[in-house]
């Protein structure tokens, strides 16, 4: 059996760190909401990307960097 493209795509993916993600993307990384992400990048709490009309990236580091200031240490 043959994989499909989409298969394929998963399986590099999964093996990849990946660098840059989209809207979607980030919002499923942060575990949050799209409307949140695009709220925090208007407060200017996460920087984006714009590369066209239609296309807007997120760097991943960026976003760690985000998840690290924004954690609270409970002890």
């Amino acid at each position: 059996m043959s994989k499909t493209a989409e298969e394929r795509h998963e399986a590099q993916n999964s093996n990849a760190v990946i660098e840059n993600m989209r809207a979607k993307e980030a919002s499923q990384y942060l575990s949050c909401g799209l409307s949140t992400l695009w709220l925090w990048v208007k407060q200017n709490k996460i920087k984006a990307y714009k590369l066209s009309d239609r296309v807007t990236i997120f760097k991943r580091s960026e976003l760690d960097a985000f998840i690290n200031a924004s954690v609270e240490v409970v002890s």
